[in-house]
C-alpha cells in the first residue's frame, strides 16, 4: 500500500486522531509504515517493553545532510550535532544490560572510534567543548571579556549624573543581540547613540556610540570564531565522509528504534495492547474499542468465515463494527497499539479496501451505482485482501441489486478474501444466509426504551426499525402511522416475525452460555476433588512413615529395658517406651466424600441440608438460616431432615474484610510465596467488592513479573490487566480489573 492509499484508508476508518497521537511520540517526523518482518518487530517491541530507559532525543530528518556529506560538502555545526545526538543515544543504550534479541541487535551495532571521538567534541547544548581547540578557547575568552567591558561601561554610564533624567530604568536591555539602555526623549542632548527599538510606553532603546569600538571588536571576534568553527566542521565532515555507510546505517537504525519506542510510550499512555497479525484465517476481536469513540462499548465478534453480513436497526453500530474489523487489520499490520483483549486474533492481509462512501461526484460525471461497480471491479484481480462495504444496496433497484451482489459476493468467496457488509436488504441477506461461508449478525433494538442497544446477535437477520428511527429523530407520529398502513400489514408482520426470531435466538444463546458456565464450574469442582484426593493420599503416606518411625523407636526402647540387668534401669527404659507410645499420633483418615445438593450434613454441632454448592463452599440450611461454609468442614448425616420449625426473622450480615486494600506489594518474595499471597489478596478484594486493584511486583530479573502475569492470565475472576501508569509503578506494577 502506498502512503497516499494508507492515508485515505485511515481517514475512511476514522483513525486520523489515533495515528496523529502516535506520531507525537516519534523523536522525528515520519509515517507509521513499518518495513520488514512484523513478527521480528513484535518480539523486539515486547522485549523493550520490559525495560525502562531515557527517551530518544528529538532529531531532525538527515537525508539531505547525508547527501551533502556524500558530495564532500561541509555541514553546519548544528547539523553535525544531530548525528552526534543519535550516536550518543546508541552509546547510552549499549551500556544498558539488555538480554535476548535486543542484546543481539545492539551488539551488531559497532560504533567507530573516530566517530565516537567526534561526539566528544560537543557538550549537551551542541557547543564545542573547551579544550578541543586552543585558538577557539582564546576567542571565546576574549568574547567573554568584551561582553564584560561593555556591561561595565554601560553600568558607569547609567550612574552618570547628567543621564539620570532620561533613564526609564537602571537595567541593561538585550535588543536583537545589542546591549541597550531604555531612555526618554531628549536623551540626544547628552548621549549620542543609535535607537534600535521602541517600547510599548513610547520610550527608546538606545545603543551608545561610545561602545561602537567594543562592538566592532566583538564582531571581529565572532567572525573569527565562525571561521574556526567552520574549520572544525570541515575536519569532522572529512571523518563523516569516510564513515558515510555507517552514518546511513545508524540513521536508519535510529528510525527503527524510534518506531519501537514511540509505540511503547503510546501504548503505555492509553493502556493499549499490541496484537500481532497472524497467518490464520480466523479473525476474532475481543473487547475491541474503536479509537474514534469517546465512551465506546467494547466489541467482541467472531469473523471465522469469509463473509460477515451486518443487518438490523438504523444507527445501531453496524458501520462502526465494519470499521472496527478493518481498523484492527490495519493497526495490527503496522503494530500500532489499540484497546483490545490480547487474546484477539487478527489475520495478516496484503491489501485492505474500504468501500464506505458515495462515489458520485460532479467532477467525475459518474452515478452512485456506476461508481460502486467501478470500485467492485478493482477487487477481482487482487488476492489475499479484506474489504468492507457499507450499505451495499446503495444506488439502484433493490431486487436487481440483490441478485447482482449475491453473484458478486459468491464469486469473491472463491478467492482468498474476507468481506464485511452492512445492509438493510433482507432479500440479499436471505439469499446469502444459506452459504456456509457467510455469517449473519443482527444489530439489536430495545423496544421498551425505543433505542438501539449497540449489541449484536450472531446467526440471524435483524429489522431496520426505519419507522421507529424516523420517529426518534423528529418525524411526526401521524406520518409514521400513515406510513405503516401504506407499507402493508403483511410486510410489517414479517418484520415482527424477524424480530421474534432474533429474540428467541438471543434467549437460546443466553441459556447455552449459562449451561456452559455451570459445566465449567462442575469441571473445576471435579479437578479440585481430584487434587484434594491426591493431597490427602500424600498426607496419609507421610503420617504412615512417621507412625512407623515412632513405633520402631518405642520397640527399641522396650527391648533395651528388657536387656537391662539393673531393675532401676529396666523401669527407666520402660517409662521412656511408654512415653514414646503416648506421643504417637494416630491419624484420622478422612474418606473422600462427595457432597450433592439435598444431602443432610452436620456442621459442628448443627445439622442441616445442602441447598447449593459452588467450588469449595456450600450453602447449608440450618433451621431456616443459610450458612456459607467450606465443604471440608461438613460431615454427612444419615439422619432424616429434621421437622422444619417456624422460621424466625433473621438478618444475616456478611461483613467485608476489614483489612482489605486496593494494592499489594510483592517485592522481595519468591514466586511461590508471591502467588499464594496474590491469590488471597484477589479473594479478599472480590469479597470487598473492589473492581480494580494495583499489584506491585517490580522489575528485577523478570521472573516474579512473569509469574504474576501467568497467574492473572489464568485466574477466572480477572477480567483484564496491564502495566500501571508511570506515576504508579509503570511496568513494575499491574492494574488488575476484577
Amino acid at each position: 500500500m502506498k502512503d497516499l492509499k494508507i492515508t485515505e484508508i485511515i481517514n475512511k476508518l476514522d483513525l486520523e486522531q489515533h495515528i496523529s497521537k502516535l506520531q507525537t511520540f516519534f523523536a522525528r517526523e515520519k509515517d507509521i509504515i513499518f518495513e520488514g518482518d512484523v513478527s521480528y518487530h513484535y518480539k523486539l517491541l515486547s522485549e523493550l517493553s520490559d525495560y525502562t530507559f531515557k527517551d530518544a532525543p528529538k532529531v531532525t530528518n538527515l537525508d539531505s545532510q547525508l547527501m551533502h556529506i556524500q558530495k564532500f560538502g561541509v555541514l553546519k555545526i548544528y547539523e553535525i550535532y544531530e548525528f552526534v545526538k543519535i550516536i550518543n543515544y546508541f552509546s547510552y543504550l549499549k551500556r544498558q544490560r539488555f538480554e535476548g534479541n535486543i542484546l543481539v541487535w545492539f551488539e551488531k551495532i559497532e560504533l567507530p572510534v573516530e566517530i565516537v571521538k567526534v561526539c566528544e567534541y560537543f557538550d549537551d547544548k551542541g557547543e564545542i567543548k573547551s579544550g578541543i581547540n586552543e585558538e577557539l578557547d582564546s576567542v571565546n575568552h576574549s568574547l567573554y571579556k568584551n561582553k564584560e567591558e561593555i556591561r561595565t561601561y554601560l553600568q558607569k554610564l547609567i550612574h552618570t549624573q547628567k543621564l539620570q533624567p532620561y533613564l526609564v530604568d537602571n537595567q541593561i536591555h538585550l535588543i536583537n543581540g545589542d546591549e541597550a539602555l531604555l531612555l526618554r526623549g531628549g536623551f540626544n542632548h547628552f548621549l549620542k547613540g543609535t535607537v534600535v527599538d521602541r517600547s510599548q510606553g513610547g520610550f527608546f532603546y538606545v545603543v551608545p556610540h561610545t561602545i561602537s569600538e567594543l562592538k566592532q571588536k566583538r564582531d571581529d571576534l565572532n567572525n573569527h570564531k565562525m571561521e574556526l568553527i567552520y574549520k572544525i566542521a570541515q575536519q569532522i565532515c572529512t571523518v563523516f565522509n569516510k564513515w558515510l555507510k555507517f552514518l546511513q546505517f545508524i540513521n536508519k537504525e535510529f528510525d527503527k528504534l524510534d518506531h519501537y519506542l514511540a509505540r511503547i510510550s503510546f501504548a503505555r499512555s492509553g493502556d493499549f495492547n499490541f496484537i500481532l497479525p497472524t497467518n490464520t484465517k480466523t479473525h476474532t476481536l475481543m473487547e475491541f474499542c474503536h479509537p474514534a469513540l469517546h465512551h465506546p462499548k467494547p466489541i467482541t465478534i467472531d469473523f471465522s468465515r469469509k463473509v460477515i453480513m451486518l443487518t438490523g436497526v438504523n444507527a445501531g453500530g453496524k458501520t462502526m463494527v465494519l470499521k472496527s474489523l478493518l481498523s484492527s487489520v490495519l493497526l495490527s499490520k503496522y503494530l500500532v497499539p489499540y484497546r483490545a483483549n490480547k487474546k484477539s486474533l487478527v489475520p495478516n492481509f496484503k491489501h485492505l479496501e474500504a468501500i464506505l462512501d458515495d462515489p458520485q461526484n460532479v467532477k467525475n460525471d459518474i452515478s452512485t451505482f456506476a461508481g460502486r461497480m467501478l470500485q467492485f471491479s478493482t477487487l477481482f484481480p487482487k488476492d489475499n485482501f479484506i474489504v468492507g462495504i457499507d450499505e451495499i444496496e446503495l444506488g439502484t433497484d433493490s431486487d436487481e441489486a440483490a441478485v447482482l451482489f449475491h453473484t458478486i459476493i459468491e464469486e469473491l468467496i472463491k478467492k482468498n478474501v474476507k468481506v464485511v457488509i452492512t445492509t438493510h436488504h433482507k432479500r440479499l441477506a436471505a439469499m446469502l444466509s444459506g452459504n456456509n461461508e457467510v455469517e449473519l449478525y443482527a444489530a439489536l433494538y430495545d423496544e421498551a426504551n425505543e433505542r438501539p442497544t449497540y449489541e449484536f446477535l450472531q446467526g440471524t437477520i435483524g429489522r431496520s426499525y426505519a419507522f421507529e428511527t424516523a420517529g426518534r429523530y423528529g418525524i411526526p407520529k401521524y406520518i409514521i402511522e400513515n406510513t405503516k398502513k401504506a407499507y402493508g400489514e403483511d410486510k410489517y408482520k414479517l418484520n415482527e416475525l424477524i424480530q421474534k426470531s432474533a429474540t428467541l435466538e438471543m434467549e437460546l444463546k443466553q441459556k447455552i452460555a449459562k449451561l456452559d458456565d455451570e459445566l465449567s464450574d462442575t469441571q473445576r469442582l471435579k479437578e479440585h476433588l481430584k487434587n484434594q484426593k491426591e493431597e490427602q493420599q500424600l498426607e496419609l503416606n507421610n503420617l504412615k512413615s512417621k507412625l512407623h518411625r515412632e513405633y520402631q523407636q518405642a520397640i527399641n526402647e522396650a527391648r533395651a529395658a528388657i536387656k537391662a540387668k539393673d531393675v532401676s534401669d529396666s523401669h527407666r527404659y520402660l517409662n521412656a517406651a511408654t512415653k514414646f507410645v503416648k506421643q504417637v499420633e494416630t491419624p484420622q483418615i478422612k474418606e473422600d466424600v462427595v457432597f450433592e445438593v439435598g444431602d443432610m450434613v452436620k456442621y459442628k454441632s448443627s445439622k442441616g441440608e445442602i441447598i447449593s454448592i459452588k467450588g469449595e463452599k456450600a450453602f447449608v440450611d440450618i433451621d431456616g438460616i443459610k450458612v456459607n461454609v467450606f465443604l471440608k468442614e461438613l460431615k454427612k448425616s444419615g439422619n432424616p431432615k429434621p421437622t422444619p420449625k417456624a422460621k424466625p426473622k433473621t438478618n444475616l450480615n456478611v461483613e467485608k474484610p476489614t483489612n482489605a486494600s486496593v494494592s499489594l506489594d510483592l517485592h522481595g518474595l519468591r514466586s511461590d510465596e508471591a502467588i499464594e499471597k496474590l491469590d488471597k489478596f484477589i479473594s479478599d478484594c472480590l469479597i470487598a467488592g473492589f473492581d480494580e486493584v494495583l499489584v506491585y511486583h517490580g522489575i528485577g530479573t523478570g521472573k516474579l513479573s512473569f509469574a504474576v502475569k501467568e497467574f492473572l492470565r489464568t485466574h477466572p475472576k480477572v477480567k483484564s490487566f496491564g502495566d500501571a501508569h508511570p506515576s504508579e509503578g509503570g511496568f513494575g506494577a499491574k492494574v488488575v480489573k476484577l
